[in-house]
């Protein structure tokens, strides 16, 4: 963990920086990046000003992909490069911020649904040698009456067309998942699983953990997400990249170990951390405040804090704080925290923590939308117990003994005129919050835009060597 934070330097001056060679634009725009069907996207819809989102590995096509948009379009158009978030996800606040109509998402995507602004999403169609991957299938399950679902990576969904009628008549129980980019209204069907922007019929006696999963695609955070979720199906993949296809030997009890271990964590925390990782997927707004409201009910503070892409650096600034919850899509929500100064864990896991009613079945959410009112998963939290009467504990980890009980919501009360301030000479009102008090009498606030407060001024040479030793430093012999 220490080398998250600081390191010798010796690293740094043994590093040896070369120019990067420049990416040359893909040659297959019109098909990779389906110029037709999203030039008939902006135009149907009338759309006058769209943000055109890519993720880092497709930057260099950024700019021929936006002429060839305006040209067929007459639209005016925005690229969105460094994304506030993650890239799976669409960030509609960078939209708003060009005051872009509509998105046309490029790339790996996590499906999220979104509601402010229309989204098309554009994968890229990656290549799939079928027939290698229709005898990876065969070669992975040899019995032609398997009860087998064949999920894939949204850069190959194009070519399940082609795989399904190569296999459907070999194996009568396959079924293929569809890729579908928005919600559809309502719950899901008896016999129908709508997750993770896929669904799929599941006709096993015994419901899904009946049947084998089949993965198409590279090893990644998607894989990990279905895995987890669905950790009671037997897992194979192909990665199309290597053709190599295999049976999956990630141990998903033991990664569940770990994370069951972050629970306990959860519960021996007194501060928790809420990080916003998302403002695009809806209902966000709503679990942020179901969570606020979990941990005043099982008596912890919480603040919460809009950082960005969280890393070890930044999070260690917040030394109070003794465990984060990462409010963010399904696929990134499952951060690896071992290099952070604190762990950090999912909605789902603070729930388990904190909510009584809540108990650990075998089954693993990663969406945080399942945790809202009117959800699958909703559980309301129970009535509050007198601590005369609550049921002790003991950690698992400190060996302390602790309460688990929930407190009664406080009687709403106005604030104290204490808490009041003039906000400026129009003698408007705003209240102080000693917990952002606080935290802006630390050194570090982050960045801050200061438009106007700063003067412009020409671009000068600035130091040059690593901060132990600018070359414009003297420094005493011994």
């Amino acid at each position: 963990m220490a080398a998250a934070f600081s390191s010798d330097g010796a690293a740094a001056l043994r590093r040896e920086l070369g120019l990067a060679a420049a990416a040359e634009p893909r040659k297959d725009l019109d098909g990779f990046y389906e110029m037709g069907r999203a030039a008939a996207f902006v135009r149907d819809g009338g759309f006058r000003k769209v943000a055109l989102q890519f993720p880092d590995r497709l930057l260099a096509d950024a700019a021929a992909v936006a002429a060839r948009m305006e040209a067929s379009t007459g639209a005016e158009m925005y690229v969105l490069g460094d994304t506030t978030y993650g890239s799976c996800c669409v960030d509609e606040v960078a939209a708003e911020h060009a005051g872009a109509e509509a998105v046309v998402h490029y790339g790996p995507a996590c499906l999220s649904p979104c509601r402010r602004v229309p989204v098309l999403h554009i994968f890229g169609q990656q290549p799939l040698d079928v027939g290698r991957c229709a005898e990876a299938f065969r070669e992975l399950y040899p019995d032609r009456q398997s009860r087998v679902v064949v999920l894939s990576d949204v850069v190959y969904a194009h070519a399940m067309g082609e795989l399904e009628q190569q296999l459907c008549l070999e194996y009568p129980s396959i079924v293929f998942s569809r890729v579908v980019c928005e919600d559809p209204p309502g719950p899901a069907p008896p016999g129908e699983v709508q997750q993770f922007g896929r669904q799929f019929p599941v006709e096993a006696p015994g419901g899904l953990q009946d049947c084998a999963m089949f993965y198409v695609g590279a090893e990644g955070l998607a894989l990990t997400n279905f895995m987890l979720t669905w950790n009671r199906c037997p897992f194979s993949s192909f990665d199309p990249t290597t053709g190599c296809s295999r049976r999956e030997t990630l141990n998903v009890n033991r990664a569940l170990m770990r994370r069951l271990y972050l629970v306990e964590r959860a519960r021996d925390a007194r501060v928790v951390g809420i990080l916003v990782g998302t403002l695009g997927v809806a209902g966000y707004l709503a679990v942020l405040q179901h969570l606020r409201e979990l941990l005043r009910r099982a008596g912890k503070r919480s603040y919460t804090l809009a950082v960005g892409k969280p890393n070890p650096a930044k999070l260690a600034n917040f030394l109070e704080v003794d465990i984060f919850v990462l409010v963010a899509c399904a696929q990134n929500s499952l951060l690896d925290s071992r290099d952070f100064y604190r762990p950090v864990v999912t909605p789902y896991e603070l729930e388990l923590a904190c909510n009584p009613a809540r108990e650990w079945t075998g089954n693993y959410l990663t969406d945080f939308r399942d945790l809202l009112p009117g959800a699958c998963a909703h559980l309301e939290l129970p009535p509050a117990v007198p601590a005369a009467e609550a049921a002790p504990d003991v950690s698992l980890i400190t060996g302390e003994m602790r309460v688990t009980h929930l407190c009664d919501p406080p009687a709403p009360q106005l604030p104290p005129s204490t808490a009041l301030a003039c906000r400026d000479q129009t003698r408007a009102l705003t209240q102080i919050s000693p917990a952002a008090s606080f935290l802006e009498a630390r050194s570090w606030r982050g960045l801050e835009q200061q438009l106007g407060q700063t003067p412009v001024s020409k671009a000068v040479q600035g130091r040059r060597g690593i901060a132990i030793a600018y070359e414009d430093e003297r420094h005493e012999q011994p």
